[in-house]
Parts: C-alpha cells; structure tokens; sequence
C-alpha cells in the first residue's frame, strides 16, 4: 500500500483513528468531520448565496477530529492531510479550530505521525513530533486541561463535569455556545461572582442561560436561580421555550405575590421593583434565597448605581450574578463591564456573520438636503398652527421633535416604498421614528403610497406605546407564516426585545443617540432564514446612524452603502457578476404588555414646541451603495451626489477663492476653529466626507479645496507618509520622535481634529510616555513648546510646496 495515494479520508480511517483507539481514547470520546461554522453568505446586488466549498474563503469549517474530555469539553482538535504533505502541514488550521473550541490542543496529522501543539504552555517543547504509537491518551490532557483552567477543587471539577440538557432530538450548543457556557460554569466553580457573557442578538443568549442554569441546577451547586428580563413576552417565550424542562419546579413571579416552594423564578423586573416600598416584592425573599441571579439583556441600565435591577443585585448580594448581553458597554460613565467584569466570553455580531450564523446587512444612505445643509426659516414664519417659527437653523436632529417638514416625510416614506416594490412588497420592515406622532405621521404617508395598503388596512401598522390595536398586531408581525402587518411604524417599542426573524428592511429615521440603541435596533434584522428566503437585511438611513455608530470590532462592516442619487433607483444595483456560490437565499419575537414599553408620549416631549411646516420643499442629497468582497475590502457599488453644487457655492461664500481658503487655513492656530465654523454654516464635516467618494479617508483641508475649488485631494494617510519622508522630527529627543510620529498616525487615521485635542495624550500609545502633563513638560520642555511642535507638524502636513 502506498501512503502517497491515500486520499485524505483513507489516512483518517487506516491511520489516524487506530493511533487514537489505541491511546485509549473510546468511540463516544471522539468526533469526525465535526462542522464548526455554516459558511458565510455573500451578497451581490439582489441575490444572495451561502458558501458551501469548505475550501473557499468564509465557507464552512469543518474539523477532522475532535476529542472530547468530557462529554462537553472538547480539548483536543486533529487536523487531517493526505501522505505528500508534511506532519504539520494542517497546524494553521487545527490551531484555528481549536481556539474556536477553547479547547487547549490542536494536532497536525499525515498518517505518518503526530505533530502536536501545546496551548497551554503546560509542557515543553510548546510543538513536538509524536509517533503514531504516542498519541496521549485522556489520562494523560484530562490533568492538563484542569491545570490550565484552574480548576483544582473536586467540586470544581465535579462541576465542570456535568452535561448538557438533552431532548434526545439532536440539539446540541454551537460550538461558541458550548464555550459561553462552559467558560461560565468553570469561572463559577472557581468562586467568580460576577460573570458577564457578551453575544449579539440573534446567537441564543437564552438558550446558552438554559444550559449554563441547567448545569449548575443539576449538579446542586445552585439551588435556587432568579432569572430577570425587562419585557413580559421575554418572560412567557423564555418559560415556553429554552426552560420548559424545568417544568414543575419553575415559577413566573406576577400580580406581586410571593412564592417561595419553586426552585427556578422568572420575572419582569417591574414586576419585583418600584419606587413605592410596597412594589419592592424581591425583599420578601430572604436576602440569602437565591443562589444564582441571571439578568438578561443586561444592558438595560443595571449597570447604573440607582437603576432598579442593581436594587435586586445589591440586595440577593451573596448570589452569583450572571450577566448576557449583545451590547458590552453603554457610555464612558456607565458600563456593564463596571459592575460585571470583563465578559468571559464574547461573540460578536461580526464573528456570527463571519460563521454564516447571521445575516450580513445592507446600508442605504439617503441625506436630504435638509439634512446636509439644514433649514432656516424666514423672520416671521408661521406654521400650520399659526405659531411662529423661532428663526434658527435647524438640522436633523430637529426634524420631526421640534421641527416637521411635512415633504420630508413624503419624501421618506416614498424612498422606503420605492425600495420594497423594486424589491420584495411583502418584505417585513421596521420604520423606526422619533416618536409616535413622527410614527402615525410616516403611517399615513406610507398609506397613501402604497396600493395594497388602501385594500388592506393590516398593510402598514403604527406599533407604539399608545396605540392599543397597533400592539395587538405585533404578535401577527413577527409571526412568521402571518403575511400582515408588513410595515410597522414605531419608535420606542420595538427598539429591544421583538425577534422579527424575518424582517428584511430596517428604516433609520430616528436620531440615535447611543452605540446600545443602535446595536439593539439593528438586532432586530440579525437572524438567518433560509427557509423564508430571508439571508441579509438591509437597513435604510436617513439620519447618518450607521456611520456614527459603527463598531467594525464588534459588528463588522455592511456588504454595502448605497447613496443613491436623487433621480436615480433607491434599489442597489446588481453586480456585473453575481455570487458564484450554491444555496438558495436565505428571526422569534416579542409583544409587550402595557406599561412595560419605553415609548415617548405622542407629542414627543412634555413642554416640547413642535413646529410644523408643509411648504418647504426637501429632496435628496446624497446617497450611496457599498459592500465587503471576500477579502474584506469595502467596495463602493454606486455613489451620487446632487447638492455638491449646492456645497461649493455655501463654501466659496465663506471662503472666497482658493487662494484666501489656502491663507485662512495656514494662519488659523487651531484648525478646529475652521471646522467648528462650517457645521455653523451647515456644512458639517460629515457632509464634506459624504459629498466625496471615500471622503472617510480625507481630511478637511482636501475635502474643503476639493469640493469647492476642484482641486485634486490626497488622503490623510499620503500626506502622514509625505511628512514621514522628510527629517521633520530630526531637532528632537527620541521620546519627542515617538510622540510626533503616534500623532502623525492619528491624523492618518481620524484626521488634524485628533492631533490638536490634548485629551489624545491620555490615550493609548501616548500613556505610555506618562500623564499629559508629564509629556508636554518632561519631553518637550513645557506646554508652549509642545503646541509650537504641533503648529510645526500641522505646517510639515499642509506645506503646500510638497502637497
């Protein structure tokens, strides 16, 4: 027999599997062809495709072997390869594998051998060649895993032990649920807690609480459990659902009365809470009962000193407290992390769709020239209501809170109608607005757009706080085999918590004003439904939220931006050539009771002027289409632009020829006076980036001479890199250098803005140089000296003889 011929398969049967047998590993510890990831889905235009070629970038990953210490704890991974290639040949990928699992092993084979891989650091050398009779046996990494763990009690272990759930169906975790929960339970039997599980909507929080409570319940470690949400059909689907086999030991906390012969409580928190003592029902409950309290959606404010769910935390404090999340930090001043630590785990809405367990989205952007350049009434104005308007500028975010053009929201609505009927009529979408009136408002508009809509009055619902029929259909909106409603109008109430699984198109004309909100908003289009062709979503923006608040760490970037042009379609256009991958195209839900939502009230703010005008005209600016290729690179699928014109004239007018833009700019000290002074005038940098192809990567002084004055600009980056070709920093001290050249990267990367805020000095990698004060008086000899080397560095970057 010759090794040379084998194909892959035959090396893991002849070869690989007897080594592992013979080592002493059993049948039922060991896996084959155990897939990891579903492959990602690709879009192009409007078709989408799942890869499926395991071989192919983002398809399927698919581990030869896993072995398992226990029934739940993977903690070796075997790669396989065919006999013509080396012993380590399939390390990259084993190593990758195994750190998807957590498991501490990953191990290279050719038949011929092992080449094993030690990522613990436990034993040495860290990679070492093994016969194929000296593969380790389970005897041999049970004891190392337990080290590397820290897991040193019997207890702990015990603990670590303990399966899964099991319905004899077939379900089991995903393999980064298995790790969510494992790295729970074995921080938990070491004594953590406080323990913080961060996983993006649509990843099975839930179900990965189920299990993790399960275990601990089981084993007897915890006892009694207390599991809170903030929202009632959270609550119902929860019990109905993942925890249905707690069954008889599982009690739901209502009408504030007091249980104590259960072993497994649930409640909405304003159903134990309340300002009035009366309402505080959790003081019932001996502050020692509960040996576990998990918080669901723990973003919700119960990182906040005085929110109510820290009132539950403080006061069961010897419990272990348990939070899950999808959004891991809400502002600078409160963070879950605060309270909770460090996540144990994190699974990003990045890494979900990376594996093809989540839908990639779509960006529509759409700034109306109201938007980019803002409205200003005459002197005297009056509104529909015969009050007169305060003359201001007002920009987006007063649109539809103090402000309403009535053709704005034509206008709006019309872009949302003519997108599904050039796509899907029937697509499930979500128009997230500023408050209820702005929701009954877009209603309306929509209504009188849509044909379908005057047969059907289902068609487009107004779901918000206040409207007691609107709630009533949004059980019938997130169901999936329920066709109507298929627009629902909103603003509060469907922020967080409504899994619409086949919802298609998210419409952003609301003005966000938090990372958490957004992430939570666009949650509600994350999930993967192939069996309703549902495999991306597409979130439509007319208030620039997907620019403010994207986090590429932690959701990725869209497959596409699209700013279409005022004439032109709002549907992004197909590809030359589409996906050449197999599989046809590709969320459950939530109905709140009342009282337990967050909507505004409908005039949008108590005490609130609300001015509204239907004679000033507002059209589209910009818009534009991108996506990620394969390789990750964003690539711009269309782009136009019409109020470019409109932009040159407002900054010729303050700037005059190029020649005085040039002057003003070089003897402006601080550049950020200049940018401060056009967002007075309604040319805001954001709108600059936007009216240029890849203006993100421009900096204002390019971005104001080009548009205005056609000249030619170069991106942040080749100005830092002309800077670096020349001595500018050869007069100073090697930590004066180092300083210099971290601020030349900042501006590469965010522009002159960064460079002349002293805060930066407080940031990575500048700390590392001491405190601000200690860098501008120790290195570069006090603060006037070192705003002299910045003047310096902005002159070296704007020299106009080298640019």
């Amino acid at each position: 027999m010759d090794k040379l011929l084998l194909s892959e398969r035959d090396i893991c049967t002849k070869f690989i599997t007897p080594a592992i047998q013979q080592a002493g590993w059993q049948q039922h510890e060991f896996r084959e062809e155990v897939q990891l990831t579903d492959g990602r889905v690709m879009v192009r235009g409007k078709l989408a495709a799942r890869i499926k070629n395991p071989d192919a970038k983002g398809g399927p990953k698919r581990a030869d072997y896993v072995l398992y210490a226990r029934p739940n704890v993977p903690i070796a991974v075997i790669e396989a390869k065919q006999n013509k290639y080396p012993v380590g040949h399939g390390m990259p990928q084993a190593l990758i594998y195994a750190e998807l699992l957590d498991a501490p092993f990953a191990i290279s084979s050719n038949g011929n051998g092992f080449l094993l891989h030690d990522r613990t650091g436990l034993t040495q050398p860290v990679e070492r060649e093994l016969s194929l009779s000296e593969f380790p046996s389970p005897a041999t990494l049970w004891p190392l895993y337990q080290q590397w763990k820290g897991l040193t009690e019997p207890d702990a272990v015990k603990l670590v032990e303990q399966p899964y759930y099991s319905d004899g169906s077939g379900r089991e975790p995903r393999y980064y649920q298995r790790v969510a929960i494992n790295r729970a339970i074995e921080a938990i039997a070491k004594g953590q807690q406080r323990i913080l599980l961060v996983m993006a909507t649509g990843t099975g929080k839930t179900y990965t609480a189920f299990q993790i409570i399960w275990r601990l319940w089981k084993a007897k470690t915890k006892k009694r459990i207390l599991f809170l949400a903030d929202r009632n059909i959270l609550v119902d689907q929860t019990m109905q659902q993942d925890f249905a086999p707690f069954g008889e030991v599982m009690h739901k906390i209502t009408n504030r009365e007091v249980k104590k012969n259960y072993e497994v409580y649930l409640a909405l928190y304003q159903a134990v809470t309340g300002k009035d003592e009366w309402k505080q029902i959790y003081r019932q409950f001996p502050a020692d009962f509960f040996d576990l309290v998990v918080v669901d959606e723990c973003h919700r404010g119960s990182a906040a000193d005085d929110s109510v769910w820290r009132e539950v935390l403080d006061y069961f404090s010897t419990a272990t407290h348990l939070g899950l999340t999808a959004t891991p930090r809400e502002t600078k001043e409160v963070s879950n992390i605060t309270y909770f630590g460090e996540p144990v785990y994190t699974y990003s809405l990045r890494q979900g769709i990376e594996d093809g367990f989540l839908a990639p989205y779509k960006v529509i952007r759409i700034v109306t020239d109201a938007d980019a350049l803002g409205y200003t009434p005459e002197k005297g104005k009056l509104d529909k209501h015969g009050q007169t308007v305060e003359q201001r500028q007002y920009n987006t975010r007063d649109f539809d809170r103090n402000l309403v053009l009535e053709k704005r929201t034509k206008l709006v609505a019309a872009k949302v109608w003519e997108y599904l009927k050039g796509t899907d009529p029937m697509a499930k979408t979500i128009v997230f607005c500023d408050d209820q009136d702005h929701a009954e408002r877009m209603r309306q508009e929509l209504v009188k757009l849509i044909p379908a809509a005057a047969a059907n009055r289902r068609y487009v619902m107004r779901i918000t706080g206040d409207d007691a029929e609107g709630k009533a259909q949004l059980s019938y909106f997130i169901d999936n085999d329920e066709p109507y409603p298929v627009i629902a109008t909103t603003s509060k109430l469907l922020t967080t918590g409504v899994d619409a699984k086949t919802c298609k198109l998210i419409v952003l004309d609301q003005t966000i004003n938090s990372m958490t909100e957004f992430k939570q908003i666009i949650g509600r289009g994350t999930r993967l439904r192939e069996d309703y062709h549902k495999l991306y979503f597409t979130i439509m923006d007319f208030k620039g939220a997907t620019r403010l608040f994207a986090d590429p760490d932690f959701d990725g970037e869209p497959v596409v931006i699209y700013e279409p042009e005022p004439d032109g379609p709002v549907v992004p256009p197909d590809e030359q050539e589409p996906p050449t991958i197999t599989s046809e195209p590709a969320p459950q839900p939530y109905v709140p009771t009342s009282g337990e939502n967050g909507d505004e009230n409908p005039s949008g703010g108590e005490g609130r002027i609300k001015y509204v005008l239907g004679d000033v005209e507002v059209q589209v600016a910009v818009e534009r289409s991108q996506y990620l290729d394969a390789d990750g690179k964003l690539i711009t699928e269309n782009y136009r632009v019409l109020l470019k014109e409109d932009i040159r004239k407002s900054l010729r007018a303050q700037f005059g020829s190029l020649t005085d833009f040039l002057r003003r700019w070089s003897e402006t000290e601080r550049k950020q006076a200049i940018l401060d002074e056009l967002r007075n005038r309604g040319v805001p940098l954001e709108v600059l980036q936007q009216a240029v192809p890849n203006g993100e990567d421009i900096d204002a002084f390019d971005l104001v001479a080009h548009v205005a004055f056609d000249r030619k600009p170069l991106t942040r980056r080749e100005r830092a890199n002309e800077v670096k070709k020349r001595d500018v920093f050869g007069r100073y001290g090697e930590q004066a250098r180092a300083v210099l050249e971290a601020l030349l990267e900042k501006f590469a990367d965010h522009g002159v803005q960064d460079i002349e805020d002293p805060r930066i000095l407080e940031l990575p990698p500048f700390d590392q140089y001491g405190t601000k004060t200690e860098i501008r008086r120790g290195i570069f000899g006090g603060a006037d000296k070192y705003a002299q080397a910045i003047t310096e560095l902005e002159q070296a970057l704007y020299d106009e003889k080298r640019a």
